[in-house]
Parts: C-alpha cells; structure tokens; sequence
C-alpha cells in the first residue's frame, strides 16, 4: 500500500511597487509636442477684414430696376386680385377679446408673410432667401424700424397706445431676449402687436405701415406678373 506524503511549497517573495504621481489618462488624439525648429521665421500676422452687417433699410431697398409704383384703390382688390392675406376674423374689439401677447403672435406671422413676399422677386436661392428674412424679422431689425416710424406722425394716437400696450408684454427668457436685451426684445413685441391689432381691425391701414416701414407691395407684385407669367402691368 503506498502512501501519499504532501509536502508545501517553498515561500515565494513577492515584490510590489505602485505611482504615487497622478498621471492624466492616455488620449491618442491629444496634439503632440514638437521640439522647435532652428531658424525658422515667424509667419507675419494674418488681419481679417471686418465684417460690416447691412442695416435693415439697406436690405429692404428693391433692385435697380424697380419698376415704378402704381396707384391701386385697396378698398376692394388689391392689384386687381382678391386680397392676398387671409381672411382675418370678425373682431370689433380686439383688446377686449385678446392679450398683447395674442396679437404678437399672429402680427410675428403677418410681419415675416411680408417680408418672405418682398424678397420674392428676384429669384434667389433658398439660402438666400432665409438670409434675406431672417435680417429683417429679427428682433434688433423690427426695433429699428420702429424707431424710424416713432420719429414722424404716422400713427394715430390709438397706434401709439396699442405699442405702448405691446411693450409690457410678459415672455419667459429666451435666447433671443437674452442676446438683444429685454428693451428690444419688447419693443420689437410692440411692434408685432400693432400688425397684429391692424390684421383684425384694418387691412388698408395694415398695408399702408407695411409700406411705410419699407416693404413693398404693388412694384414688387407687378415686376412678378410682368417679369415671370408675361401678364400686362396693371393700370
């Protein structure tokens, strides 16, 4: 019969060392340190241009070859067409029905509907017709040209009280609030009030601020129907 004997290993020593330097972790994108060349001359300084924004009243100037005006009854049709904005309900009294915060709402629509409309002609890419919208619905663009509209008499008393009351409009923060600043940011919101109350009120005199402000309406119109479909000018 054998017999089994166990017999334990011999020790092994055992040997531990650990970085007691926080290094930051390995990253094979990170740019790699060049050693610097010897004579190597510097590069001279690069200075870029700078870039001037065009003010709102230059971007809403026609083309040079704007055709002229003509004068159209805005009782009935509009360029010998039925009226092109839709149809706005039947409000008597729009402050008692709805709050500024309303009319701004539709009067922002009513606002970019003319502008899309008065960068219609010439044809532009679709980039470019952004680019175009979006420098004059912005917020800095609508208080400019109320500015512009504030320094003369051409808004009634009613008017004035109507953007006096858009002005004190309560809206949440925003970014674009925050970039423009609460002063513009509301004025621009008065504006927007006024085209709105004017929407439900009273399309001729709608018409008649969107002109004064700079939009056009019958050349730009015309210069589509003469230019592009090959139809005779209104007269």
């Amino acid at each position: 019969m054998a017999i089994l004997t166990w017999i334990p290993p011999s020790p092994v020593a055992v040997t531990a060392s650990w970085d007691t330097q926080q290094r930051p972790s390995y990253n094979p994108n990170a740019p790699r340190k060049l050693k610097p060349t010897p004579n190597l001359k510097p590069s001279p300084p690069i200075t870029l241009p700078t870039r001037t924004d065009p003010s709102v009243f230059d971007i809403l100037k026609r083309p040079s070859q704007e055709v002229t005006p003509v004068k159209v009854d805005l009782d009935d049709t509009y360029l010998g067409y039925e009226r092109w904005l839709p149809t706005p309900p039947k409000v008597e009294k729009p402050r008692s029905v709805f709050s500024a915060a309303t009319l701004a709402y539709i009067g922002d629509c009513i606002y970019e509907l003319y502008a899309r409309r008065h960068f219609l002609y010439p044809p532009l890419s679709i980039e470019e017709y952004n680019d175009r919208v979006t420098s004059v619905v912005r917020c800095e663009a609508q208080d400019a040209l109320l500015k512009e509209l504030l320094n003369d008499s051409f808004l009634s008393n009613t008017e004035r009280d109507v953007l006096r009351w858009g002005k004190n409009i309560n809206s949440a923060k925003t970014r674009t609030k925050k970039r423009a600043g609460a002063a513009v940011y509301n004025r621009a919101s008065s504006l927007e009030t006024l085209i709105g109350y004017l929407y439900l009120t009273n399309v001729n005199r709608l018409e008649k601020l969107m002109v004064r402000l700079g939009f056009s309406t019958g050349a730009s119109a015309e210069m589509i129907l003469k230019e592009i479909n090959g139809a005779k000018p209104v007269q």
